[in-house]
């Protein structure tokens, strides 16, 4: 891991006026969910993972805390499930559709 390079980033990021830095901050935001034609159903998905956002939504809503869901996909971040959370407060009737038609489908 090269920590002067992250380190020189932050410099870089935290100097950045308040209009850039909202503007980096939506930017990596909107790389963190991915929708890939034939990939998870083309469904919104974490970065470049197998992990549906919905699927998380569900197994929050069915009770797993935020520890858990980051005990059973290790390969998630914090900074994932914000992003899967804000992806799901802006586009909350795609996800809810999507859950209840896997919840009819049983």
């Amino acid at each position: 891991m090269n920590v002067q390079l992250v380190d020189s980033l932050i410099q870089v990021i935290e100097s950045l006026p308040p209009e850039e830095s909202l503007l980096f901050q939506e930017k990596l935001s909107a790389r963190a969910i991915q929708s890939t034609p034939g990939v998870c159903g083309g469904y919104a998905r974490i970065r470049n993972t197998p992990i549906p956002v919905w699927t998380l939504v569900s197994l929050h809503q069915q009770g797993a805390d935020e520890a858990e869901l980051l005990r059973n996909y290790p390969g998630l971040s914090g900074f994932d499930l914000e992003n899967a959370w804000r992806y799901y407060d802006r586009h909350r009737e795609e996800i809810d559709r999507i859950i209840s038609s896997y919840q009819t489908d049983d």
